[in-house]
């Protein structure tokens, strides 16, 4: 479905209230979506971070090794030089260390030109709330202005 262009000066204050009630929605979401990116980046590079500090000296070391967000059970370390790499919708893939820090370095990198994407987006949508607020107060005070002397 193709976007319609529509002078916002040839709406009325109602129907302008609901274009900003749906500009405001999309911009909630939009803003949701971000944050949800960067949650998502934050832990890549924290896997990053987890990879480089894994040492030849940390072989045989205790852990605690997550089975799920909230769950963990202690473990040792017997390999340092290869890990299990989570690739998504449940599927591991054992990878060497520096593999491993590639796959996440990438996926940060990836989830980075996302939010420039999305960031330029919120960008437009607030201009865009903006237009619409302004053409809002416009239009308000010339309704204002219309009305007769002593009229409420």
């Amino acid at each position: 479905m193709a976007e319609q262009q529509v002078q916002l000066t040839d709406l009325d204050p109602v129907q302008l209230q609901e274009v900003k009630k749906q500009l405001d929605q999309e911009l909630e979401h939009l803003t949701s979506s971000y944050q949800q990116l960067k949650s998502a980046q934050a832990k890549f590079k924290a896997c990053v971070n987890d990879l480089q500090e894994l040492k030849p000296g940390s072989k045989g070391k205790e852990v605690l090794v997550p089975l799920t967000s909230s769950l963990y059970v202690p473990g040792k370390l017997l390999d340092v030089e290869n890990v299990v790499v989570d690739v998504g919708t449940g599927y591991y893939v054992r990878k060497t260390k520096p593999e491993a820090i590639t796959h996440y370095t990438s996926k940060s990198t990836f989830v980075q030109t996302n939010l420039d994407t999305l960031q330029k987006t919120i960008e437009r949508k607030q201009d865009n709330v903006q237009s619409v607020v302004q053409v809002l107060q416009m239009k308000l005070q010339e309704g204002q202005g219309a009305r007769p002397e002593g009229t409420a």
